[in-house]
Formats: C-alpha cells, sequence, structure tokens
C-alpha cells in the first residue's frame, strides 16, 4: 500500500510569513482592477459546435 501525502494547512500566519520573504526577495505584487482575470490568454476562445 502506498502512503497518502500529508496534508498541508496554511495559516494566515504562514501566509504572511510567505508574503514578506516574496516582498524582501524582490518580487512585486500586481494591482489587478475588478472584474478583470490576472491569468494571460494564449489561447483563443473555443466554441462548441453543437450541430454535428
Amino acid at each position: 500500500m502506498s502512503k497518502k501525502p500529508e496534508k498541508v494547512t496554511l495559516t494566515s500566519a504562514a501566509i504572511e510569513e510567505q508574503t514578506a520573504a516574496f516582498l524582501k526577495a524582490g518580487g512585486a505584487v500586481e494591482y489587478v482592477g475588478k472584474g478583470k482575470s490576472g491569468q494571460l490568454s494564449y489561447q483563443g476562445s473555443k466554441q462548441v459546435n453543437l450541430k454535428k
């Protein structure tokens, strides 16, 4: 039998520590306006044709 991977739980303190380390290392946080996605779309929209 294989062992199940341990579940990782993040607390708000752990997230704050990781964020601080990210910013200290030169990372930047970018503001994304309301209603916009932060992900870049590399593919066009997919249309589904139901009349086949």
